[in-house]
């Protein structure tokens, strides 16, 4: 498989250089995590903040995530060369080198502090610092090779956007980041074990233990409506925590009555002895994206309405 990917043209030229070190920070997570950043934000404002402020901790948040995003493609290298979902990325690839890579999340994480603690404050940079070493030392070198449960808790790095949003408006915690906080935290497992499902015979083979790879259908997708309904039970939640209008419950109601039937319906084929793109599996991960960012969205928008 290796010599297969290596036989594939790189291109040399500055664009293919650019786009290479932009593929390093996977430009799609980052959107998810401002996703969940900015509506904080607002929550913690009771309305609009400072454009300052937001554009200060929208940089900061990307270079962060960036940052973790390149480690973790170094680390995993060796997972990405036998992957077909990854192969192409720009290390298995050679057309970055690990020892730039490296350097290039170095300056990134770097960046990342100085201006989160400069533009924002020093709290939601070191939360931003500590999602980082969560998610490249605890995640991605030791739970990801060898457990099951590797996404649930190394999910928890991925929830920390609503804590630094938050911080960067308040300078402190409190309850309703923290209820956003267990949102991600509970969404996460549902969302990535979906995917799993396509790419179980991936992870198979790279010897990457996801819950689709060591346990049947009907199992995996028991845990996924269990996490699905822990996830729309804990999002309404924030209604009472945090003075909201009507918008939020709102829009939380329906858009989680969706996410559960999704995964009612996904339990129901595996239980049916459904396998593989029977399954409809894909079809559960591209709405729990839908449904995180119009959550989301509700929670920056309440404040605006009421």
């Amino acid at each position: 498989m290796a010599v297969e990917t290596q036989a594939q043209p790189v291109g040399t030229g500055f664009g293919d250089v650019i786009r290479a070190y932009v593929a390093l920070t996977k430009p799609r997570i980052i959107e998810l995590l401002l996703v969940t950043t900015v509506p904080a934000m607002f929550l913690a404002a009771g309305g609009l903040p400072p454009w300052q402020l937001i554009i200060w901790t929208m940089l900061g948040g990307m270079f962060a995530a960036a940052s973790a995003n390149t480690f973790n493609c170094v680390l995993d290298a060796d997972i990405d060369e036998i992957m077909r979902r990854t192969r192409r990325r720009p290390v298995p690839r050679h057309q970055v080198s690990t020892t730039n890579a490296l350097v290039f999340g170095v300056v990134l994480g770097v960046l990342a502090t100085l201006v989160l603690g400069f533009g924002a404050n020093w709290l939601s940079a070191i939360l931003a610092l500590v999602a980082n070493a969560f998610y490249v030392f605890v995640y991605t070198m030791w739970l990801k090779r060898r457990t099951s449960q590797n996404i649930v808790w190394g999910g928890i790095a991925g929830c920390f956007p609503p804590l630094i949003g938050w911080t960067a408006v308040t300078g402190s915690i409190a309850w309703p980041p923290f209820i956003l906080f267990a949102i991600v935290f509970l969404w996460t497992p549902p969302h990535t074990w979906a995917l799993a499902f396509r790419y179980k015979d991936d992870y198979a083979a790279a010897d990457v233990p996801m819950l689709p790879v060591v346990r049947t259908a009907p199992q995996v997708a028991t845990q996924i409506f269990w996490y699905t309904l822990a996830t729309v039970v804990v999002s309404l939640l924030l209604w009472p925590v945090t003075p909201t209008g009507w918008l939020y419950p709102a829009v939380a109601a329906i858009t989680g009555a969706i996410f559960l039937w999704e995964a009612i319906q996904l339990w129901r084929r595996a239980n049916a002895g459904m396998e593989g793109a029977q399954l409809k599996a894909m079809k559960l991960f591209h709405y729990s994206n839908t449904y995180l960012a119009i959550l989301f969205l509700a929670v920056a928008i309440d404040p605006l309405l009421f």
